[in-house]
C-alpha cells in the first residue's frame, strides 16, 4: 500500500493486521530516509536508530518470506520514501496498490505535527509516477481515496480482496483500541488518533484553515491529486 502521510494509512494497516492470516509491516524505509535527507521529523534519531538504514537490506527483507510465514503480507509505505537512488525493480513483485488524500485535507494534519511542510513531504508526485510506471509496466495499481473509502470502507475492502484473490474478513472493519507492537517507533508523535480508533470513521465537515506556505504546498500538489482522483477505484 504506497501512501502518503497522514492518509488513514495506519488505520488501514490496523484492518489488515486484525485479519488472522495477515503480517504487517509500518513503514520500512522510513529510517533509511531520514538518515539520507537529515531531514528532522518527530523522533529522528530514535527511528534512525532502531530502524534498518541500508535500504537493499529493506528491499531484501521486504521481498523474502512473509513474517511468521503469514499468508498475506500487507506492506505499509510513504511513496516520498522512495528516494531518487532507490532501485524500483523489486516493487513489480508485489500486489500495490495506491492510497490517496485530498492534499488540503493532509497538509491541515501534517502541519499538526510537524510544521515545515514541502509538496514532496506528501508523496502526491511520487504516487502518479509510481501509477504511471507500474501502468506500463503491465499492471496499473488500482487507487483508493480515502475519503471515498471512508464512505463505504467494507465495498472498498471487498472490492480489493477480490482483486487480491482473498477472502474477505469481517474482522477487518473493527479492532481493538490501543498501540500495537507492530507499530514503529515513531507512533507516539503520529498515531495518537488512530490508537485510540476500534475502527473506520466516516469523514464530517471542518473548517480547515492553512498558513500561506501551507496553502502553497496544497496548490502544487492539486493536480497529482486530480490525476489520480480521476483514476480512482469507484464502488457500488
Amino acid at each position: 500500500m504506497w501512501s502518503g502521510p497522514r492518509n488513514i494509512s495506519t488505520a488501514m494497516m490496523r484492518a489488515w493486521e486484525n485479519r488472522e492470516d495477515c503480517a504487517v509491516s509500518d513503514e520500512p524505509l522510513y529510517a533509511h530516509y531520514l538518515a539520507d535527507t537529515g531531514l528532522d521529523h518527530p523522533g529522528r534519531d530514535e527511528v534512525i536508530a532502531d530502524g534498518e538504514t541500508d535500504w537493499r537490506k529493506v528491499v531484501d527483507a521486504l521481498t523474502g518470506p512473509a513474517p511468521g510465514d503469514a499468508p498475506v503480507w500487507y506492506q505499509k509505505h510513504m511513496t516520498h520514501h522512495l528516494l531518487p537512488h532507490i532501485d524500483h525493480g523489486w516493487i513489480g513483485g508485489l500486489r500495490n496498490v495506491l492510497l490517496i488524500r485530498d492534499p488540503r485535507e493532509v497538509v491541515a494534519s501534517y502541519v499538526k505535527s510537524r510544521a515545515e511542510i514541502a509538496a514532496d513531504d506528501i508523496g502526491l508526485r511520487q504516487q502518479v509516477e509510481l501509477y504511471e510506471e507500474l501502468a506500463a509496466g503491465g499492471e496499473a495499481p488500482p487507487v483508493i481515496d480515502s475519503g471515498d473509502f471512508l464512505r463505504a470502507p467494507e465495498a472498498h475492502l471487498r472490492g480489493l480482496c477480490d482483486w487480491l484473490g482473498i477472502d474477505f474478513s469481517e474482522r477487518m472493519l473493527r479492532w481493538p483500541k490501543g498501540p500495537r507492537r507492530s507499530d514503529g517507533i515513531w507512533a507516539p508523535h503520529w498515531y495518537a488518533h488512530v490508537r485510540e480508533s476500534t475502527g473506520f470513521e466516516a469523514p464530517g465537515p471542518r473548517a480547515i484553515e492553512l498558513s500561506e506556505a501551507a496553502q502553497a504546498v496544497v496548490d502544487a500538489c492539486q493536480p497529482h491529486y486530480a490525476r489520480l482522483h480521476a483514476l480512482r477505484l469507484r464502488v457500488a
